[in-house]
């Protein structure tokens, strides 16, 4: 198992450092996103995710509100759970519900998607995705909504395989595959590392205010035009999400809280 190179090439002039994150890379651009799962547990719990910039403790709860341009309002738990192998890999699973908000006060009026994801942390501190199993869902009586399980994806599987969603030692410039699948194929660019972040809506944080936050592009090729950035600042992890489709849509963290059993 190789444990201790990374690989950089900047204007075609190859470089070899050692003691870095054992994800090979391209300065300030492409990451080699190739699965190995021997980079896996073999010195930490691939289950507990604690890069400083995307934290996932388990048995937490972080709740998000959204609030598009036209008005439409969704709430957006995200309750970190047990663990599952997959693909070789004992991943942590994430239980990401999304509810329509009418009145865009907050409330969960109707649970409109139900999605589990599955994310493990490699023995270098990079954060890799394993697939989310998706299910949106209909209101009694409307006939124009068709459930759909689109999108959906598990690592290991028809092809399948993982991607990054955070690397150990971000730099901007930075772009690498999120997924690998037939009908996912997200991709990030770190922008920057030293963003500030004013949060607006209502909140239970004790703080509006983040410094030294990391800021990505994300996209599909699947999708044309839709583009999002992301603000990940250290030790809280997702504060901020700016989508533009159609309208701009902000999504803001809101509170995080254990998450209360069952």
């Amino acid at each position: 198992m190789n444990t201790h190179v990374k690989k950089l090439t900047a204007l075609g002039v190859g470089i070899l450092l050692w003691g870095g994150t054992g994800v090979a890379a391209y300065a300030g651009g492409k990451i080699d996103t190739t699965f190995h799962p021997e980079n896996f547990g073999q010195i930490t719990d691939s289950s507990i995710i604690d890069n400083q910039y995307w934290p996932m403790p388990a048995a937490t709860t972080f709740v998000y509100r959204s609030i598009g341009k036209k008005g439409d309002c969704q709430v957006n738990p995200v309750e970190i759970g047990g663990t599952e192998v997959v693909d070789g890999v004992t991943t942590s699973v994430i239980h990401d519900n999304v509810y329509e908000d009418y009145d865009c006060t907050g409330s969960r009026d109707f649970l409109s998607e139900e999605t589990t994801d599955w994310y493990a942390q490699d023995d270098y501190g990079n954060v890799w995705y394993f697939g989310e199993a998706t299910q949106t869902r209909c209101q009694d009586g409307d006939d124009t909504c068709t459930p759909s399980t689109a999108g959906s994806w598990k690592a290991g599987e028809n092809g399948a395989a993982p991607g990054i969603v955070m690397l150990a030692e971000p730099s901007p410039g930075d772009f690498y595959r999120q997924e690998y699948a037939d009908d996912a194929h997200d991709m990030a660019k770190v922008l920057r590392l030293n963003a500030d972040v004013s949060l607006t809506f209502d909140n239970l944080l004790g703080t509006d205010d983040y410094t030294g936050c990391l800021i990505t592009k994300e996209w599909s090729p699947l999708e044309h035009g839709a583009i999002e950035n992301k603000y990940y600042c250290p030790g809280t992890g997702l504060v901020l999400i700016n989508e533009f489709q159609s309208g701009t849509v902000r999504t803001e963290l809101v509170d995080v809280h254990p998450t209360t059993p069952e």
